[in-house]
């Protein structure tokens, strides 16, 4: 076991995907006493690594949209970037519309797209049909495209980032436990863990679905929640075409793409409470494989190969909780992201690096981002969360 340093620059707690881009780019920038603690016994294995491992430009606010035209671009680097290969595949993504108000507002959200240089294409029925004769087009009404969203592996990026953070030299510690966080006159002081105390004037949450436990430690309330998701994964299926997109039935919060030789599909539960169970809901996942052969009737001849269960970290408005915290300095948080986490991981580990070392982020304006804005009441709702 590596002994644990005294003192560094900045601790960042959690090494998913936002701790480890965190990581990466302030050691980019040479701060390079940076040390990355995780719980687990590897980088990414919660809930960046039980993600459906998707990317996309296609959501309903502005900032949602600037942060995935940052973000995506910085992905296709990334294997220039970092030698890193993360099985970038851009099979676009499509949205299946069968609720008028839906059709409403989407219809919206891609006209703000498109003033922002992000080229959806909107789809009539027939178009649907063309582009994914595979489905059952019942009750669909339109469709949104967009053939440059996509998937990438989330094990791979995780592992592309510690890996360059640490030959950058930033120390990189797995199977250690954060018990507390140290707090003197309003600022940050240090990190009490299970391998000992390190000193440091800079925190970053980057806890995930555990951001409000260490909020807590630093006397902070961070508004996320952790909420279960499932995902199925079949055997694979003869005569699945290579370029079948990222289908998202979005009425019913269901998906599927192609994973491998086979179909990887989700459907969220409306009614899943709050909590840290992981465990597969075998009722929600007969309700799930129902929805989904009904509207992908190919599936009703698959195998099931494999099936996990996985968090979101839910914030109040589904927009996430980036920046410093006024009322604690050197506080720092990279949470809520609500599903979308993993796509905008890049951008924001970049960001936090600029705010913790230069002041704050000017790649982008993160200011309606800041975990105060609950207090303010100035939330911005994300409407395309699935």
């Amino acid at each position: 076991m590596m002994s644990l340093a005294e003192t560094a620059d900045v601790v960042i707690v959690g090494g998913g995907v936002m701790g480890a881009s965190v990581a990466y780019h302030l050691a980019k920038k040479g701060c390079t006493n940076v040390l990355l603690l995780e719980r687990e016994r590897f980088f990414g294995t919660q809930a960046t690594g039980r993600c459906a491992g998707g990317i996309r430009h296609q959501f309903g606010t502005e900032i949602n949209v600037q942060l995935s035209k940052l973000s995506l671009p910085m992905l296709h680097r990334f294997r220039e970037e970092l030698g890193q290969p993360i099985d970038l595949n851009t099979c676009g993504y499509l949205f299946l519309l069968t609720e008028p108000e839906d059709v409403a507002v989407f219809h919206q959200n891609v006209e703000m797209q498109r003033r922002l240089g992000v080229e959806t294409e909107w789809l009539d029925p027939s178009g649907v049909m063309e582009l994914v004769p595979e489905i059952d087009p019942t009750g669909v009404l339109a469709g949104t495209f967009n053939p440059h969203d996509g998937l990438a592996d989330p094990s791979s990026v995780v592992q592309g980032y510690v890996s360059a953070a640490g030959r950058l030299g930033a120390s990189l510690v797995t199977g250690i436990e954060v018990n507390d966080i140290l707090v003197d006159d309003d600022r940050v002081t240090g990190v009490v863990t299970d391998q000992g105390t390190v000193s440091t004037p800079n925190v970053v949450n980057a806890a995930g679905p555990w951001a409000q436990v260490v909020g807590e430690m630093a006397g902070l309330e961070i508004p996320v929640v952790p909420v279960r998701r499932q995902i199925v994964v079949t055997a694979p299926l003869w005569g699945l075409r290579e370029d079948f997109p990222f289908v998202i039935d979005f009425q019913r919060s269901l998906y599927f793409h192609r994973e491998g030789e086979g179909i990887l599909t989700g459907m969220s539960n409306p009614e899943e409470p709050p909590g840290f169970d992981q465990s597969v809901d075998k009722a929600w996942e007969l309700v799930h494989l129902e929805a989904a052969i009904d509207r992908l009737p190919l599936l009703h001849r698959a195998d099931l190969a494999n099936r996990w269960g996985g968090l979101y970290e839910v914030s109040p408005d589904a927009h996430p909780i980036l920046g410093s915290v006024p009322e604690l300095e050197g506080f720092f948080c990279i949470n809520g992201f609500s599903g979308h986490g993993f796509m905008h991981g890049p951008i924001c580990g970049l960001l936090l690096a600029e705010e913790i070392l230069d002041g704050q982020a000017h790649t982008l304006d993160i200011s309606p981002l800041t975990v105060d804005r609950f207090q303010q009441g100035e939330e911005i709702i994300e409407y395309n969360v699935v």
